[in-house]
Order: C-alpha cells, then sequence, then structure tokens
C-alpha cells in the first residue's frame, strides 16, 4: 500500500498559493458586514478558486476585511490539517473550502482532535458526471439511453473496446480518473465504481469492498486508466489540445468530472478561471455530462471555519459565508455551472459510505489501481551546484531530498527506475519493481557536474521506457532541470518532439526547477505526449512539486 493510504503517513500539501488580485470593477450588492482589519486566509479546491478570488476581491472592496483564496487539492488539505499544519505547507487557513463533505468526514475519522465542526453549510453544489466526448455518448445510446457506471466501467473493462460498439477506429476505451487521494472527482468516481461493482444504489459495506467479484470488476476498470492526476485540470486541457488538432476522440473516452467542469470545458475554458473565459473557441467535439442512473455523488463544497481561528477573523468568516450565500453571489455561482446551494437537484445522489468503509474503499483502490512503470531523470549539471535561495542549501540538495520521500509515494507493484544527465546521461537504477532502497542511495550519490544535455536525454529515457512498455501499466519519464538544452550537437527540438509522438505515447512529467529553467519548452515536450509540465521555478516548492508528479501513478 502506498504511504498516502497509512494513518501514520502525510502527504506534502499540493497548495498553489493564489495571489490576492484587487480588481476594478462595480461591487455587487451584498449584505451587510462588520467593518474589520482582520485578514482571512482561504483553502478552496481548484474548480472554485478562482470564481472564489473574484468574490473575495469584491467583498474586501466594502471594507470588511481582506479575504485571501488560496488553491489546495482536497486530499493535501485533508493531510495538513489533520498534522496541524505543522509542515511546510504555506500560511495555515483560517477556512478550508474542499469540493466535498466527504472530506470532512476523512478528517474526523483519522484525527479525533480535527479542527472542524460537526456542521458546515454549503456554498455552492455540482454532482458528479461521466464526461464523454457527443459522439462517444452517443455510439452508447445516449440521450435515449440512460446511461450509468456499470455501462461505462464493463467498457472500460472490455478488451474489444470500441469496437464492441461499430467504431473500432476510436481504439481500446481510454478512461480519465484523478488520484481519490487528492481529488474529490476521483474519490467520488472510484466510490462509484464499487457502487457499480456490487449492484448496489448505496450503502456500501466492508463486504462488498473485499468480495473477490467487486475486486475483480475494479481492476478491471483501473486498466482503462489512461494515468491518475491531482486535478482533472490535466485530461481537460490535453483534451482540448487534441480538440484543436482534430483528434479529440484519440486521446480519451470519458473522464471523471464535476458537471461545472464539462460546462467550462465546452466554453473552451479547462481551468474554470473566469478571466480566461472567452479566450478560446469552443471545442468542435462537446463533451457531455451523463449523470449515472445508479446515482452519482455530490460536490457540496462545505464551508468549514477552522478551530484555531481567531475571534475577529471568525467574524470576518461569518459575514464572508453570508455574502456568498446572498442571491448576487449565487447568481455568479450559477452562471458559471454551479448550482445553488439550496437547489434540489433532479440527479439521485448516493451517500458517501460510512467513514470505515471509506477507508476500505482507499486501502482497496491502492491495491488494485494501474501500477506504473517510471523512469526518473534528474538534471546534475553545474548549476544544479548553485544555492537555492532563502534555503541554506543547493539546488540539487533540495531536488535530492523531496527526491528520496517521493519515492516513498511509488507502490509495490509500480516498477521505477533512475538516470541522472548532464551533458550526457547515466543510466544508475534500472526500472524495476522493489528498487526504493537503491532508488534513494543512488539519488543520494549526486553531484553536479557539466552542460545540459536535455533534447538527447529525453528522447534517450523515452526509448528506453518504450522497449519495456506494457499495456496494463501507465508508461511514464519524470524529468527534472534547472536550465535548457546546452549541447551543441544534440537533437534538435523539432526532432526530440517529432520521437515522442505516438499513439499512445510514454508520456513525459517534466519539472521545471529554478529561474532559469526553460519552461515553454518543458511545456512543449509534455503537451506533445499528454502529459503536464509543472512549474517548480521556486525551488523552495520542489516537495510539493513531486508529491503532485507522483501523483499521476
Amino acid at each position: 500500500m502506498r504511504r498516502r493510504t497509512r494513518y501514520s503517513a502525510l502527504l506534502v500539501a499540493a497548495i498553489v498559493a493564489g495571489a490576492f488580485v484587487v480588481v476594478v470593477r462595480t461591487v455587487q450588492a451584498g449584505p451587510e458586514c462588520t467593518p474589520s482589519k482582520a485578514g482571512l486566509r482561504i483553502a478552496a479546491s481548484s474548480e472554485k478558486a478562482e470564481l472564489l478570488r473574484q468574490m473575495a476581491a469584491d467583498y474586501s472592496l466594502k471594507g470588511c476585511g481582506k479575504v485571501t483564496v488560496v488553491t489546495m487539492a482536497s486530499g493535501a488539505a485533508l493531510d495538513a490539517i489533520a498534522d496541524g499544519w505543522s509542515r511546510g505547507d504555506g500560511a495555515r487557513p483560517d477556512v478550508w473550502s474542499p469540493a466535498a463533505s466527504g472530506w470532512l468526514t476523512l478528517l474526523r475519522q483519522r484525527s479525533p482532535s480535527a479542527p472542524v465542526a460537526a456542521q458546515n453549510p454549503s456554498i455552492t453544489k455540482t454532482p458528479l458526471v461521466i464526461a464523454m466526448p457527443e459522439p462517444m455518448a452517443q455510439a452508447l445510446g445516449w440521450p435515449e439511453k440512460a446511461l450509468g457506471w456499470g455501462d461505462v466501467l464493463k467498457l472500460a473493462s472490455d478488451e474489444k473496446g470500441w469496437a464492441r460498439h461499430a467504431h473500432p477506429e476510436w481504439g481500446a476505451f481510454r478512461l480519465g480518473k484523478t488520484h481519490p487521494e487528492f481529488s474529490t472527482s476521483g474519490l467520488n468516481a472510484t466510490i462509484g465504481a464499487y457502487v457499480a461493482a456490487t449492484g448496489l444504489s448505496g450503502d456500501l459495506t466492508t463486504r462488498d469492498v473485499a468480495s473477490p467479484a467487486v475486486r475483480r470488476f475494479v481492476q478491471g476498470v483501473e486498466r482503462s486508466i489512461v494515468h491518475y492526476g491531482d486535478t482533472t485540470l490535466t485530461f481537460l486541457s490535453n483534451l482540448l489540445r487534441a480538440d484543436d488538432a482534430g483528434a479529440a476522440m484519440s486521446y480519451i473516452s470519458a473522464v471523471t468530472v464535476e458537471e461545472k467542469s464539462v460546462w467550462d470545458y465546452n466554453q473552451g475554458n479547462p481551468t474554470g478561471d473566469p478571466a480566461t473565459l472567452g479566450q478560446h473557441d469552443e471545442p468542435k467535439v462537446p463533451l457531455v455530462a451523463i449523470h449515472p442512473k445508479e446515482g452519482t455523488l455530490l460536490s457540496d463544497n462545505p464551508y468549514a471555519v477552522l478551530k484555531w481561528t481567531s475571534a475577529a477573523k471568525r467574524q470576518v468568516a461569518a459575514d464572508f459565508l453570508t455574502y456568498l450565500r446572498a442571491p448576487s453571489q449565487q447568481k455568479t455561482f450559477t452562471d458559471h455551472g454551479f448550482h445553488r446551494f439550496d437547489e434540489t437537484l433532479p440527479a439521485k445522489i448516493l451517500q458517501v459510505p460510512a467513514p470505515k468503509v471509506l477507508d476500505a474503499v482507499l486501502a482497496s483502490w491502492a491495491e488494485l489501481r494501474k501500477p506504473a512503470n517510471v523512469l526518473m531523470v534528474m538534471d546534475v549539471s553545474g548549476s544544479m551546484e548553485a544555492s537555492a535561495s532563502g534555503t541554506g542549501k543547493s539546488k540539487l540538495a533540495l531536488a535530492q531530498a523531496a527526491a528520496k520521500r517521493a519515492v516513498g509515494d511509488f507502490g509495490p507493484r509500480d516498477r521505477v527506475g533512475l538516470w541522472s544527465f548532464s551533458t550526457g546521461y547515466d543510466e544508475l537504477v534500472p526500472v524495476a519493481a522493489g528498487t526504493h532502497d537503491d532508488l534513494r542511495a543512488e539519488i543520494d550519490r549526486l553531484r553536479p557536474r557539466g552542460a545540459t544535455g536535455l533534447y538527447d536525454t529525453a528522447l534517450a529515457a523515452v526509448e528506453h521506457v518504450q522497449k519495456q512498455a506494457r499495456s496494463d501499466t501507465i508508461n511514464a519519464v519524470v524529468l527534472l532541470t534547472d536550465g535548457r538544452n546546452e549541447v551543441q550537437q544534440s537533437i534538435s527540438l523539432d526532432h526530440l518532439l517529432k520521437g515522442l509522438r505516438g499513439e499512445d505515447p510514454v508520456r513525459v512529467f517534466t519539472i521545471a526547477y529554478g529561474a532559469d529553467a526553460d519552461l515553454e519548452t518543458l511545456e512543449t515536450i509534455s503537451e506533445t505526449t499528454r502529459a503536464t509540465s509543472y512549474d517548480s521555478r521556486d525551488p523552495g516548492v520542489i516537495d510539493r512539486i513531486f508529491t503532485e508528479v507522483i501523483a499521476n501513478f
């Protein structure tokens, strides 16, 4: 089982500091508030964070108190709060708003002294749906036929794939799902798979979760996973790029997301950021939101004031909650694809399983998930010897510590190897299972030297993984570099990108490390392989970045 699934172990928080931007516009009418100089900090799930930032800016202009919103994955916030926010998680929030109340239930289960109240009101809500490219949904009989978890997940485990529905040109069924220990959509989709496997409409038991038939069904579903991730943004952004290239049907067959995210995607705005709405055309192939006939789970976006919050900040928190639930702000939510907090939804809503059952689901999933076949590639060029500002350590020392911790996030069935590179590359640990100790030992021995041979190394690493690729694993390269290609005799970027393309490519998850990293090129490399690039140009956040990267496996 992975380190993240144990009660005694903790995630490095996946927190991205959200800048507080004062937007000059007319402040919407809202309830009166108690003027305050106290600041309020809210940790919010990604699908609503940008919208909350705009509302916070309007609210602050009223003189009610400055409200800052930071984006934080729900699962990572759970672990940070359970630990008393004692690690390097950034400034402590006063309010936590995960995507769903299930995370609060898990927090209370895992930490009896959890700093949250019994009741935490909703500010808006959106159900989990199965999002599919419209032609694929129609091939399954939508909209005339009601579809559900069972229909889609049965196809996911069918070796014939889309040929079963007269579309062999679409290939295998590819499912996108986020990591259930980080993301609400991933957690809810995993629960949905267990519900579909049992044929029940809810009320899962630990006996159901342990059933061999249920485990076989869930494992079959997991085989169709493209890769995991900490947010649905990776899947939706890659899908929009594929749509731009006229290849929307080749990337993914279905992805489990909140209904609100389908609305965002169909506006050509997969990030859900109101500031970028209208900057991209609507996709040529829209997604449809399938509300599973068996029922679905609800993201109710609770507003939890944490018990360590001061009295002055509690007053601001109470006023801001009233502001968020007022008609004008609720209209803003609904204008962006959410439902009102007090709206009755037509979809059948399943109840989140009891805490003990929910823990059993996560533990079972950790055993059944699709294993990884990953090569870690670390830059050891001379520039890695430079000091990381404000840390008292070199960039390489920080990266070594983060990489060693990340090794523990791989499971026993994952096959993981290690290369280092500068002018050339060195094969240090072969891609194999059970290499954790060897990986940590070799990471410790890394020393800076030479220039940066980025292009040659990236292509060689992909070709190396391709030779060992298996259809039942997530085949990927994780490449960290603090620079740009410096070897004049190397292949060109065009040559590299041509070698990376493929029907089912080895995915290259790149990490731009330090201020001089070539982020634009690294993003191009990752996008070409339908993966994601991570921005760690501030070396101090490399620990968090490694955790986010490993969440893809």
